[in-house]
């Protein structure tokens, strides 16, 4: 059987439940514990860079370890797995980068995918939280779908 048999499906799924945990670490910790640097997200930027950058750097060195692994371990279901979980971290904040970076805060030029209705409901939830004074959707590609729902729960818009 193929290593990519294994790994490819890992790293879609990784990808995918990647959201789910990211809206998790966003509503929970980083709008609680670590606010202290989260909250630089949630001002006007003064420069390049802000405080909660650092943050955005957390997974990477679990990602970076678990495809070098892939990469040098014997051959097995194990290390095909753990490629894929590194695989797919990355695909997720490769994706997350260039949505939220590029085309919510214009970090990056791709404006244009705002062309696509989706990523532009998914920018404009973002927009939401952002108007909310650091409160929900915590999800970003989920978002549209995190709005909608506090909306009919609420009767408006996530608070």
């Amino acid at each position: 059987m193929s290593s990519a048999l294994v790994w490819i499906p890992v790293a879609l799924a990784v990808a995918a439940g990647m959201e789910l945990w990211a809206m998790l670490l966003h509503g929970r910790v980083w709008h609680s514990l670590l606010w202290r640097l989260h909250r630089s997200h949630h001002r006007k930027r003064r420069g390049l860079l802000e405080a909660n950058d650092a943050l955005s750097v957390l997974h990477a060195p679990i990602a970076i370890a678990a495809i070098l692994h892939g990469c040098v371990a014997a051959p097995s279901l194990v290390r095909e797995v753990v490629f894929g979980v590194g695989i797919g971290m990355t695909l997720f904040g490769a994706a997350y980068l260039v949505v939220h970076d590029g085309l919510v805060h214009g970090r990056l030029p791709v404006q244009a995918l705002a062309k696509i209705p989706y990523f532009a409901r998914v920018r404009d939830a973002h927009l939401v939280h952002h108007a909310k004074g650091a409160r929900g959707p915590y999800g970003l590609f989920l978002g549209p779908w995190e709005l909608a729902w506090h909306t009919r729960k609420s009767g408006r818009p996530s608070s």
